[in-house]
């Protein structure tokens, strides 16, 4: 029987230093890299496509492979009333031109700009974005879109 707990003593003991090794040897993932992105590159889509040239349009910049945090651009080729809807993760909205009327909790802010503002979790709110807008958002988590009342229809495009 001594023998027996002996050889079942190395396998145990082989099988933990390999272990440890195993994991000593894994490639640890170096640090993010820097990114540049230029506008003319970006890659814009439609997010409402059923409004066609009337559409806002998105552009994905970075999401993070980790938590799916995400920054993304909208731009507004028309003006839209955005209704309400909420997001899964907090929110940010950062005006980069034009100027933007916010509702959330009846409380309604107008941000120009280079202005701010955070949104958290699932809070409802709107917005109305004037043509030619550009707004820089970013999420905490993957971005989503939950609408209250479905998405905006042409009826909420102004000219």
């Amino acid at each position: 029987m001594r023998p027996f707990l002996r050889i079942v003593m190395i396998v145990f003991a082989a099988s933990s230093i390999l272990t440890v090794l195993s994991k000593a040897t894994e490639p640890v993932p170096g640090p993010a890299q820097p990114m540049f992105l230029k506008m003319h590159d970006l890659k814009w889509a439609k997010i409402l496509p059923d409004l066609g040239e009337m559409s806002p349009e998105i552009a994905i910049l970075r999401v993070d492979p980790k938590t799916q945090a995400t920054q993304l651009l909208i731009r507004t080729p028309q003006g839209i009333h955005v209704r309400k809807h909420w997001h899964t993760a907090n929110e940010t909205h950062t005006m980069i031109s034009g100027k933007a009327t916010f509702e959330c909790e009846g409380q309604r802010m107008e941000l120009g700009p280079g202005e701010f503002n955070f949104m958290p979790a699932k809070m409802v709110h709107e917005a109305w974005l004037p043509k030619g807008s550009l707004t820089f958002i970013t999420v905490d988590g993957a971005w989503d879109v939950n609408w209250v009342e479905g998405p905006p229809t042409a009826a909420d495009v102004t000219h």
